[in-house]
């Protein structure tokens, strides 16, 4: 199922658009940033959802947004996306991290940075084996009750509870 234990950039290389193609939208975006011109892969659509069932249900979810990303927040996520890996070592709260070892939208190896190089003592990773994208909505239900129990756990043992009687 998967495994807790108390690098690179956060999306896969073949989800990040080609270096020219990414100075342009930049650029653009700074001038049309409402414009929806962003490149959108079919993957993203086919690995959010590893259960096939889920994953025909997905264009009901009100909630999943459907439509290419505007170029002012897709540049707006790449400028957090950049500042988030070079600030990890300042992490300095307890931290769950959990991740989808077979998630190819968001690289599995930027939670292990974060782990390896945020400075609290109390932090945890959490990866799932063949997990994909979407852990609490996308997977089987015994993966979803799975990573839902790890949540749970790590609640029960950071809540102030156990002291109030």
């Amino acid at each position: 199922m998967g495994w807790c234990r108390s690098y690179r950039t956060f999306m896969q290389d073949d989800m990040i658009p080609h270096w020219l193609v990414k100075q342009i939208l930049i650029g653009v975006a700074k001038v049309l940033p409402k414009t929806k011109l962003v490149p959108q892969k079919e993957e993203v659509k086919e690995n959010l959802y590893r259960d096939l069932k889920k994953r025909k249900m997905a264009p009901y979810n009100v909630l999943l947004y459907k439509d290419k990303p505007r170029l002012g927040t897709a540049l707006e996520l790449l400028k957090a996306t950049q500042e988030l890996e070079q600030r990890l070592e300042e992490v300095s709260l307890p931290l769950l991290i959990m991740h989808g070892e077979g998630d190819v939208i968001t690289d599995p190896s930027a939670s292990k940075a974060l782990y390896e190089k945020a400075k609290v003592k109390d932090k945890k990773l959490c990866l799932y084996k063949d997990a994909f994208h979407t852990l609490l909505e996308g997977e089987p239900d015994e993966v979803i009750f799975h990573v839902l129990d790890d949540i749970i756990s790590w609640l029960n043992d950071h809540s102030n509870t156990k002291n109030k009687v």
